[in-house]
């Protein structure tokens, strides 16, 4: 049975292995130590029994706007819900926190947040500031083949 859990600073070295492949593949953002540790609230972990199998982050960007960040799940545990679990819990805590209209994401994956009722939008819509916080650091930079969507909490 999946548990969700946060996310403590001695998940650190666990995360960053689970996503080690997908960071050299430019498919999640490569974030170091320093930068998940400052951002250690904003991760939810999927774990069974003691196992990490997924993770993602609910990044905010203001009261408007979250953002859903490095979604991972492990690939033996994929097909299992465990990544719509995650979703579903970052937007129960996106409410919760009082985020007012909607919660972004940037993925190569669409149809899954599709079936999760998140709509496309063009990347121009994307607050500027995520682009030269974020986006730039991206070994696809500029030339970006993600799809962005929204999921609208209103």
């Amino acid at each position: 049975m999946v548990k969700l859990v946060k996310a403590t600073l001695t998940d650190i070295p666990l995360m960053q292995k689970m996503v080690e492949q997908e960071v050299e593949d430019g498919v999640i953002l490569k974030r170091n130590e320093d930068e998940v540790a400052t951002n250690i609230r904003s991760y939810v972990l999927a774990k069974i029994n003691d196992e990490l199998v997924g993770y993602s982050a609910l990044h905010i960007h203001s009261i408007r706007l979250a953002e859903i960040r490095s979604l991972i799940v492990s690939h033996k545990h994929r097909g299992k819900k465990i990544g719509k679990k995650i979703v579903e819990f970052t937007l129960k805590e996106a409410k919760e926190l009082g985020v007012k209209e909607e919660v972004l994401v940037l993925t190569y994956l669409p149809d899954f947040f599709k079936r999760m009722n998140f709509i496309e939008i063009a990347k121009e819509t994307i607050p500027e500031h995520k682009i030269w916080t974020d986006c730039i650091k991206c070994i696809h930079f500029p030339i970006c083949n993600e799809v962005s969507l929204v999921y609208k909490l209103v």
